[in-house]
């Protein structure tokens, strides 16, 4: 593990380096969650660096004192922006929550990126108010509805989703309920024409949470946008889906970095 620090507090990260001569690739996980949620996508590693971090107040990252919302946002936004900056990564992934921190990235700061994946995601992530209410009143309650058929995973392995559940656990009821908080505040419908760096939109086939129009519509409004749906998997593709989901990564930045090689060749 590896940390930066910034704005006074310290964010943690790792890098898994296999030898890999590509560019680095930053990856930000989603509500209550870690950097463990990426550990398939360690693979990666053979032919770019992986890099994997914690938000703020997640895994063994400092917290922050922030409003649910804009604030949180452009804090967790903060996070990702230094941890870039310290490891060069031309990257970025984002998982849900993590994918609106990048799209909040793309729109207001100034970042040089080669291309960014948005995974079970979207635009606007309203979160269904009986959620909201759970996690504001009977965490376990949430916790088994975010892990009914459909919502963070189509139909996981047992060990899958006994790890999730723990790791939601492990974040505590005020941090997740920040992140969905957060996320229910967020969009970013009518700034999407200002990302200018190549976009793949990734969903899990049966995503209830963020389902695939999601994604469509995320493709249909940023110039620059392909789109991947992944079989037999729900939120987290990534964890259900991994050699698929590290595919679609694969072959992206095939496409996004033959297309630089030409340009710049004209």
């Amino acid at each position: 593990m590896e940390t930066v620090t910034h704005h006074g507090r310290e964010t943690a990260y790792d890098v898994a380096d296999r030898g890999g001569g590509g560019p680095p690739i930053c990856f930000v996980h989603g509500s209550g969650g870690s950097r463990d949620v990426w550990s398939a996508q360690h693979r990666l590693a053979d032919r770019n660096r992986v890099v994997t971090l914690d938000l703020s107040g997640h895994g063994d990252s400092d917290d922050i004192d922030a409003r649910p919302g804009y604030s949180t946002l452009s804090a967790y936004a903060d996070d990702v922006l230094a941890v870039v900056d310290a490891t060069d990564s031309r990257v970025l992934v984002g998982n849900s929550l993590g994918g609106a921190v990048v799209m909040q990235l793309l729109v207001e700061r100034e970042l040089d990126l080669d291309a960014a994946v948005l995974v079970g995601t979207g635009a606007r992530l309203g979160v269904l108010e009986d959620l909201l209410d759970w996690l504001a009143n009977d965490f376990e309650r949430a916790i088994e509805f975010l892990h009914e058929p459909d919502r963070l995973f189509h139909d996981p392995e047992s060990d899958l989703r006994e790890e999730s559940i723990a790791q939601l656990r492990e974040t505590g009821r005020a941090v997740t309920r920040r992140d969905f908080l957060t996320c229910h505040e967020f969009d970013i419908r009518g700034e999407l024409s200002a990302i200018d760096c190549p976009v793949l939109a990734a969903y899990g086939e049966y995503d209830r949470l963020t389902p695939p129009r999601y994604h469509e519509y995320l493709a249909e409004e940023i110039d620059d946008a392909w789109i991947a749906g992944l079989e037999d998997a729900a939120h987290l593709a990534m964890v259900e889906q991994p050699e698929a989901f590290n595919a679609a990564i694969d072959e992206f930045l095939d496409i996004v970095y033959e297309y630089e090689t030409d340009t710049t060749e004209e």
